[in-house]
């Protein structure tokens, strides 16, 4: 490749190539569930800029271009929710997912307090299930969407984070 992907904070300069980011990853899944109306799709501008200003949300860059993004929050309880982990088609299978998601985990945990994570991912993701286990999750549960889509719910304790970074 030449240049190597580094992880930074999004700022709101990003905001426009996440999206579109956004926008090509959830494809399949849409296709998987049949549901091109899911959120991911349908989520305008000004409400990722929201999440740029309140929660944590992470890129990855090669050169200039995101890759790869993550975003993260941490409930009153100390719950932190990670949710879309999306990584370039092009750029899949080269630790860049694991990578991001070991940063949101040390935001969230370091900066923001939590005490544990959770994430969900779609019943068919089988990539993202092997992914999410091999950093430490577990399966607690499902749970349904807004949207009707039965999903996986994984977990870990916060101070399991650093261990599997």
């Amino acid at each position: 490749m030449g240049m190597s992907v580094t992880i930074s904070g999004a700022t709101e300069q990003d905001a426009e190539q996440i999206l579109k980011l956004q926008y090509l990853c959830y494809q399949s899944e849409a296709e998987l569930s049949g549901d091109y109306g899911i959120e991911p799709l349908t989520q305008p501008l000004d409400s990722l800029r929201a999440e740029l200003a309140d929660g944590t949300v992470l890129v990855a860059r090669l050169g200039q271009e995101v890759v790869a993004s993550v975003r993260g929050t941490v409930d009153p309880d100390g719950t932190a929710r990670i949710n879309k982990l999306i990584v370039h088609p092009r750029m899949q299978r080269h630790g860049i997912g694991a990578r991001l998601l070991r940063a949101a985990e040390a935001a969230l945990v370091g900066e923001r307090g939590a005490k544990r994570i959770q994430l969900h991912t779609g019943q068919r993701g089988g990539g993202n299930l092997r992914l999410y286990r091999s950093v430490g999750y577990e399966t607690v549960g499902t749970s349904k969407g807004d949207d009707g889509v039965t999903v996986i719910v994984l977990e870990k304790p916060a101070e399991t984070y650093a261990t599997t970074a």
